[in-house]
């Protein structure tokens, strides 16, 4: 193996008192890519900028290998002192660096390079700063959360240009797809320390199941212990004294770790307060338009009907109108033309993204509360507001915290207890997945699934849409929008592109909804042929064999001693379950897209 470009070794670091740090490692070899990942607070940004060079450990050892460049993306990038963003990403390249490149990836980030660094938004900044750590290809790239403020088709893009990229990387995200497309290695930074596995992100989650069930198999040993110890000292027959003074001190230090080893981080608990059932049918919408401006319609002749239990996906490109459209649904604007009716018996909660309707001077008890008492009626079940807080890893000494004062994944758990605490049968989601971290997400996606109310979301989280929606509502430009029969993924299988696909035209025999005079064409004497047919009887079976191999691969995975018994038969389990489940996921777009040209060609 190569030597590193950079390593750290036993980093230390307290803050306020507190280690966050407790002997971290981390090595990054010539060509790795690498994810890191933790929950949120747990020092990954503090770990990366140490790795710059941006800030000093307590304690510990810091090496970059002479001669290595290194280019780091913080969350919040200074671009004070620069006259444009091509300036500012141009001050970036080094000699011998392509000058065009930076005019390049500002283009394909939707800048100019004209911008005035003093009137760029949040996430026009953030797109120059990923500008600047991209256009010189360093050795080592250090990237804090790249897909922050990024759309759809910039992230696909960013994985496109990251991938062909022969760069060392360290990436930090919450983007699900994002990490497994990209990620060769992962580590876990927990309660201080590393852990590194040698394997992409997609079996991250086996991994860690694995070692916190072998944490606490060794806790109940250690506990187990304890309490003979403790017999003896109750019940035990007096022997020498110096045996006494050794085991009394053995029965100390037992103590000593037990009380100071540091268990892993509470789970967030999540419960949806629901409402009154609505009725059957939500919403719907006929003929609806909107143009904020004359002959640039945002939303132009659409219709759907939304009923009681379906979860609506909407995406597209920013300014495509994905809130606009979801103002319409809701009712929150009056369309142009056409008409929005809604059901009967709504009660609709939002979580809007950019965490507007937090009052910055209020506390956060008194937020999730509405004030005026100490106690929240969530699912039935009446709490008091230090016991809801802690279902969402909020500490007690913050009941008092004014909401100005908390970091933007705080802001976002926040919210989420406030919107899931008032009673709803029709959640509304606008960007919900921001700054959240993958085991909250998990649990958002769990509520969503148990939550027999309606939900619609925007999202441009790919696993997160393939997670929890029914159908996905996509921007096709013009202000057409088309509804599509499953999560993200089954969109493309339909739609034949992804989102940067802008163009209206649709693949034969699926013309829009809204163009009736199109409907003759849909009629052919095209019938399936043999194989075809074939196909669609014998699929069902294939997927169903999958399913039950994929079953038993999961079953032995979930041997919690595999890991520490047979590392080689757990890592060649998992590159069995890897290659049966893409098997299955292509059987079942091959079933998908066979039984929708037996549909189009049946009428």
């Amino acid at each position: 193996m190569a030597p590193p470009l950079l390593f750290l070794r036993d980093i230390r670091l307290t803050f306020g008192g507190t280690p966050l740090l407790e002997g971290a490692d981390l090595s990054i070899a010539p060509g790795e890519r690498l994810c890191l990942v933790g929950r949120n607070g747990s020092g990954k940004s503090t770990l990366l900028k140490i790795a710059a060079g941006l800030v000093e450990a307590d304690a510990g050892e810091r090496f970059v290998h002479p001669g290595a460049t290194v280019r780091y993306l913080p969350q919040e990038p200074d671009l004070t002192g620069f006259a444009t963003t091509l300036a500012y990403v141009e001050a970036g390249l080094g000699p011998g660096d392509d000058p065009y490149r930076a005019a390049y990836l500002l283009g394909e980030l939707g800048l100019t390079g004209e911008e005035d660094p003093k009137t760029l938004s949040g996430g026009e900044a953030r797109r120059t700063a990923l500008a600047r750590a991209l256009a010189p290809e360093p050795d080592i790239l250090l990237l804090d959360e790249p897909t922050n403020h990024l759309d759809l088709p910039a992230i696909e893009w960013l994985e496109r240009e990251i991938g062909a990229m022969r760069s060392a990387m360290v990436l930090i995200s919450h983007d699900r797809r994002f990490l497994e497309t990209l990620s060769r290695a992962t580590v876990w930074l927990d309660r201080g320390r590393t852990r590194r596995m040698d394997r992409g992100f997609a079996f991250f989650e086996e991994w860690r199941d694995a070692v916190l069930e072998e944490e606490e198999r060794d806790r109940q040993k250690l506990d187990r212990k304890i309490v003979a110890e403790e017999h003896w000292v109750r019940y035990g027959v007096t022997a020498r004294r110096k045996r006494n003074v050794r085991r009394m001190a053995n029965l100390a230090a037992l103590r000593s770790e037990r009380r100071e080893a540091r268990r892993a981080v509470g789970s967030v608990r999540m419960a949806a307060t629901e409402g009154e059932e609505s009725g059957k049918l939500v919403i719907e919408a006929i003929g609806v338009g909107k143009a904020w401006r004359p002959d640039e319609p945002v939303v132009k002749d659409f219709s759907i009907r939304i009923a009681r239990g379906d979860r609506i996906g909407i995406v597209g490109p920013n300014g495509a109108g994905k809130t606009t459209l979801l103002n319409l649904l809701t009712g929150t604007i009056p369309p142009d033309s056409g008409t929005v009716k809604l059901g009967a018996s709504l009660a609709m909660v939002t979580l809007d993204q950019r965490r507007e309707s937090l009052d910055p001077a209020e506390t956060l008890a008194n937020t999730m509360t509405g004030g005026g008492s100490d106690y929240v009626d969530v699912a039935g079940e009446r709490k008091h507001v230090i016991g809801y807080m802690r279902d969402f890893l909020f500490l007690p000494e913050q009941a008092r915290t004014p909401v100005a004062a908390l970091s933007g994944g705080e802001r976002g758990r926040l919210m989420l207890a406030r919107a899931l605490a008032r009673p709803s049968n029709l959640l509304v989601l606008d960007e919900p997945t921001n700054d959240l971290d993958l085991e909250t997400l998990d649990l958002l996606q769990e509520m969503i699934a148990d939550y027999n109310g309606t939900v619609i979301v925007i999202s441009h989280d790919r696993d997160f849409l393939d997670r929890v929606v029914t159908s996905t509502l996509m921007s096709e430009g013009g202000g057409q929008w088309l509804d599509y029969a499953g999560g993200y993924s089954d969109m493309i299988v339909q739609r034949g592109a992804g989102v940067e696909r802008r163009s209206v035209e649709r693949p034969a025999g699926k013309a829009a909804p809204e163009a009736p005079a199109a409907a003759p064409a849909r009629k052919t004497a095209r019938k399936l042929s043999f194989k075809e047919k074939h196909a669609l009887e014998t699929l069902p079976g294939t997927i169903d064999g999958l399913a039950a191999q994929a079953a038993k691969i999961q079953a032995l995975l979930a041997d919690p001693g595999l890991f520490s018994r047979d590392p080689k038969a757990f890592s060649e389990a998992g590159r069995r379950l890897a290659d049966v489940e893409a098997k299955k996921a292509a059987a079942e777009e091959e079933w998908l897209a066979l039984e929708m040209l037996r549909e189009e060609l049946e009428g």
